[in-house]
């Protein structure tokens, strides 16, 4: 790789000088537009020459392990401190790993000015960090900042090396799951005003950065869109929020609130921030389900308990609205969601139970085409009879199909329509 010779020639250089020897400053190589992704890359953010440096410094010890060592050994053969270098030593990795003090040292020597110069790339504000490219690592009260190490994220190793980006694997680190769906728009059977609200979200997606940017809208409203899904469970929430990111070309992720909430004072918080830092540059849309959990109303402070619970909500309300992409809440009942989040909402949706004509169609669209209906059974009238949710009726469809099977039929009965039935209203303790 070009970039990771001129890197060496130009720590050769500055090592070079540093020790009184006489050494040419190595000439810029040729970036030629290819398909690797690092030139790809390069060639679009039109980058600096200190940029590219920091960046392939940061990146080269994920490429070659011992790439900042063996250079070091070509000076200092029987080894030794080389402070003016800086580097650290990782918890696994035996190499050096460049810190602020290494780009400064390789790029401005001695020369103070430049020094500060290149400290001005780790910074909040530049797009190495508006990105979530790369960043130092922080260090100990009274440290210099500088010597905290470059840290590459690993998404961005992944999309400058191989041009692709392994999914979040979901756990403790990572309390989100995928959301995916091969259901179209037309299977989501619900009012036509709730799809309307639905279109309005599909059309922020589609057109923020038009709004925030060319229509000059990034210093009068927030980033990111808030939306409020409520309503009986059953009835859409989580599939309405699948098909709009389908359809937006968006990845939708289910927070699983148990990995977020924590009983230790501050865990919770910590949760909430590595959640957001996370998918703050992805495009990612994040789904709250069962949202009272995390997003319930605030208490009055009784004891230490409540004063921390307290606490977390005010920070979540802090993180949501930092969020640029979409964070959609999902509650079965919009009352017990907390009134700073409900301000903040651009939209609150209500899905609710669908009535009869809907669930004629929810009926007719969800049976498979192999199965056979019993002459018995009039679905227009079970629709008008039985007050069921989506899932209500699609659970009772499945178990019918088993029945079926386990005949060694495709006929679905009246009597086990009506059984599965009454198992769904049991489960919700009403009766038929």
């Amino acid at each position: 790789m070009r970039s990771l010779s001129f890197i060496s020639d130009i720590v050769r250089y500055r090592v070079g000088i540093f020790l009184g020897h006489t050494h040419s400053y190595p000439s810029l190589p040729t970036i030629q537009s290819d398909e690797a992704p690092l030139t790809q890359f390069i060639l679009q953010q039109q980058i600096s020459v200190n940029e590219l440096v920091v960046l392939i410094s940061a990146l080269a010890p994920h490429l070659q392990p011992d790439f900042f060592s063996d250079l070091i050994k070509e000076y200092l053969p029987d080894g030794g401190d080389f402070p003016a270098f800086g580097g650290v030593k990782g918890q696994n990795h035996r190499g050096i790993l460049p810190t602020g003090e290494t780009a400064q040292f390789i790029l401005a020597g001695n020369d103070l000015a430049k020094r500060l110069e290149i400290q001005q790339l780790f910074t909040s504000d530049h797009w190495f960090a508006q990105k979530g490219i790369l960043w130092l690592e922080s260090v100990r009260e009274g440290e210099p900042a500088m010597s905290g190490r470059i840290v590459l994220d690993g998404e961005w190793i992944e999309r400058l090396t191989t041009g692709k980006v392994t999914p979040p694997r979901f756990g403790s680190q990572f309390p989100a799951e995928r959301l995916q769906t091969e259901l179209e728009w037309d299977d989501l059977v619900i009012p036509d005003t709730v799809r309307k609200q639905i279109s309005e979200i599909e059309t922020w997606v589609q057109h923020h950065r038009t709004l925030m940017d060319e229509w000059g809208m990034r210093h009068r409203i927030k980033a990111g869109y808030r939306a409020l899904f409520h309503g009986p469970p059953g009835t859409g929430k989580t599939l309405a929020a699948t098909l709009l990111a389908k359809y937006t070309g968006r990845e939708v992720y289910r927070i699983d609130l148990s990995l977020v909430v924590s009983k230790f004072i501050g865990e919770t918080e910590k949760n909430i921030g590595a959640l957001f830092d996370k998918a703050r540059n992805k495009d990612w849309i994040l789904f709250f389900d069962e949202a009272d959990a995390l997003f319930g109303k605030r208490t009055d402070v009784r004891d230490a308990h409540d004063k921390y619970a307290n606490q977390e909500v005010s920070y979540l309300l802090q993180k949501i609205e930092e969020f640029p992409g979409v964070s959609i809440l999902a509650s079965n009942f919009k009352n017990n969601i907390d009134e700073a989040f409900i301000r903040r909402f651009q939209s609150i949706v209500y899905f609710p139970v669908p009535k009869p004509a809907e669930r004629l169609i929810i009926w007719q669209r969800n049976l498979p085409a192999i199965a056979r209906l019993d002459p018995a059974i009039n679905l227009t009238q079970i629709a008008e009879r039985f007050e069921l949710t989506g899932s209500n009726i699609v659970n009772v469809i499945q178990f019918c199909c088993l029945q079926a099977l386990g005949a060694g039929t495709n006929s679905l009965s009246e009597s086990n329509v009506l059984d599965g039935i009454q198992r769904e209203l049991i489960k919700e303790n009403k009766i038929i």
